[in-house]
Protein backbone atom coordinates (compact mmCIF):
# COMPACT_ATOMS: atom_id res chain seq x y z
CA UNK A 1 0.00 0.00 0.00
CA UNK A 2 1.50 3.14 -1.01
CA UNK A 3 1.76 5.93 1.72
CA UNK A 4 1.31 9.78 0.70
CA UNK A 5 3.55 12.08 3.15
CA UNK A 6 2.04 15.98 4.31
CA UNK A 7 4.29 17.26 1.53
CA UNK A 8 2.62 14.79 -1.06
CA UNK A 9 -0.54 15.92 0.26
CA UNK A 10 -0.55 19.16 -0.50
CA UNK A 11 0.37 19.18 -3.68
CA UNK A 12 -2.19 16.70 -4.40
CA UNK A 13 -4.77 18.70 -2.77
CA UNK A 14 -3.38 21.83 -4.99
CA UNK A 15 -3.44 19.75 -8.52
CA UNK A 16 -7.10 18.74 -7.67
CA UNK A 17 -8.19 22.73 -7.68
CA UNK A 18 -6.42 23.29 -10.45
CA UNK A 19 -8.07 20.04 -12.31
CA UNK A 20 -11.74 21.37 -10.52
CA UNK A 21 -11.32 24.85 -11.55
CA UNK A 22 -9.98 23.52 -15.55
CA UNK A 23 -13.10 21.73 -15.47
CA UNK A 24 -15.60 24.27 -14.32
CA UNK A 25 -13.90 26.54 -16.79
CA UNK A 26 -12.89 28.85 -14.03
CA UNK A 27 -9.69 30.09 -16.11
CA UNK A 28 -8.20 33.05 -13.64
CA UNK A 29 -8.71 30.23 -10.45
CA UNK A 30 -7.06 27.71 -12.63
CA UNK A 31 -3.61 29.93 -13.80
CA UNK A 32 -3.71 30.97 -10.57
CA UNK A 33 -3.78 27.81 -8.98
CA UNK A 34 -0.85 26.01 -11.30
CA UNK A 35 1.35 29.02 -10.56
CA UNK A 36 0.77 28.48 -6.88
CA UNK A 37 1.77 24.49 -7.64
CA UNK A 38 4.85 25.45 -9.80
CA UNK A 39 5.87 28.00 -7.25
CA UNK A 40 5.36 25.50 -4.54
CA UNK A 41 7.10 22.17 -6.22
CA UNK A 42 10.14 24.70 -6.72
CA UNK A 43 10.02 25.13 -3.20
CA UNK A 44 9.64 21.66 -1.98
CA UNK A 45 12.80 20.41 -4.61
CA UNK A 46 14.90 22.80 -3.34
CA UNK A 47 13.84 21.44 0.36
CA UNK A 48 14.55 18.02 -0.49
CA UNK A 49 11.42 16.90 0.81
CA UNK A 50 10.29 14.79 -1.58
CA UNK A 51 12.67 11.59 -3.38
CA UNK A 52 13.58 12.26 -6.90
CA UNK A 53 10.96 9.82 -8.49
CA UNK A 54 7.73 11.73 -6.77
CA UNK A 55 9.04 15.11 -8.00
CA UNK A 56 9.35 13.61 -11.55
CA UNK A 57 5.48 12.90 -11.08
CA UNK A 58 4.69 15.77 -10.36
CA UNK A 59 6.73 18.00 -12.50
CA UNK A 60 4.99 15.41 -15.28
CA UNK A 61 1.70 17.25 -14.19
CA UNK A 62 3.23 20.58 -14.24
CA UNK A 63 4.05 20.06 -17.39
CA UNK A 64 0.84 18.58 -18.48
CA UNK A 65 -1.17 21.36 -17.27
CA UNK A 66 1.39 24.00 -18.69
CA UNK A 67 0.61 22.76 -21.92
CA UNK A 68 -3.29 22.37 -21.43
CA UNK A 69 -3.49 26.19 -20.21
CA UNK A 70 -0.87 27.93 -22.82
CA UNK A 71 -4.14 29.54 -23.84
CA UNK A 72 -6.56 28.92 -21.18
CA UNK A 73 -7.34 32.88 -20.83
CA UNK A 74 -10.58 35.36 -21.05
CA UNK A 75 -8.75 37.44 -23.37
CA UNK A 76 -9.50 35.10 -26.24
CA UNK A 77 -13.01 34.55 -25.40
CA UNK A 78 -15.72 35.66 -27.60
CA UNK A 79 -19.25 37.10 -26.13
CA UNK A 80 -22.09 34.87 -27.92
CA UNK A 81 -24.65 37.73 -27.21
Amino acid sequence: MFFKNATEKQLDEKLSRIQNNFENNYKDAAQLNLKEFETMLADIKNSGKLKEKRILYYEKKLADYQNQMQKFTHKDQKCTW
